[in-house]
């Protein structure tokens, strides 16, 4: 588990210009609409690559956000739509509406303490050293490039931890050594069992409602 901190440490440090530029509010505000036909609509489900609710993002760590839109661009996270959205944004463009999301939710902060895990379930996420980058309660990440994951959308966790198993696959799967190494260990049923009890803890993160036409 040492090793494994060092080297999100690390990661974390290579990581932690993501949102160099300026962020800006009110300008992200004027350029989320090509967000809010998902992000902005509670309950709403996609269907690629299977049906889950599209995650919570409002009240997510605005340097993680960043983190996610480049991924996104690159082609590190497939995603046919994210990446057509991510890559005609400019660095700007992120880091302003990564600033709106972040301050958007205005929930309270979550208990330092949070119901304990099933034996069965409290054992995977020992195994699997989640709390060694996203906190204890995965509300405070040890770094803001990594995301919150409390309380967000257990089977939206459930598709994300299963993209970074996939292999050879040009329209899903998500790009990082030490996320990929985690779960590997683990089966899906596993991996759906770890997002279920995360997905019921307390949450800064919400879904709010927006006009699509302002």
């Amino acid at each position: 588990m040492k090793k494994l901190l060092q080297i999100s440490l690390a990661l974390a440090a290579a990581l932690g210009g993501v949102a160099a530029q300026a962020q800006d509010v009110k300008a992200g505000e004027k350029k989320i609409a090509m967000c809010i036909g998902c992000h902005g609509i509670a309950g709403y489900q996609a269907s690629f690559p299977e049906i889950h609710k599209v995650p919570m993002i409002a009240g997510q760590n605005s340097k993680y956000i960043v983190a996610a839109l480049q991924a996104y661009a690159k082609g590190d996270r497939k995603h046919p739509t994210m990446r057509s959205i991510a890559a005609s944004l400019t660095e700007q463009d992120m880091a302003d509406m990564a600033a709106f999301y972040e301050q958007q939710a205005q929930k309270p902060a979550t208990p330092d303490t949070v119901p304990a895990a099933p034996a069965n379930v409290a054992e995977l996420l020992n195994k699997g050293a989640c709390i060694s980058c996203h906190g204890a309660n995965f509300n405070k990440p040890i770094d803001p490039t990594y995301p919150k994951l409390a309380g967000q959308h257990a089977d939206y966790l459930t598709v994300a931890l299963k993209a970074y198993k996939t292999e050879k696959n040009a329209n899903v799967g998500r790009s990082n050594a030490i996320m990929a190494g985690q779960v590997k260990q683990f089966s899906n049923a596993e991996l759906k069992a770890i997002a279920s009890y995360i997905a019921s803890l307390p949450t800064e993160m919400a879904t709010v409602p927006q006009r699509k036409f302002r």
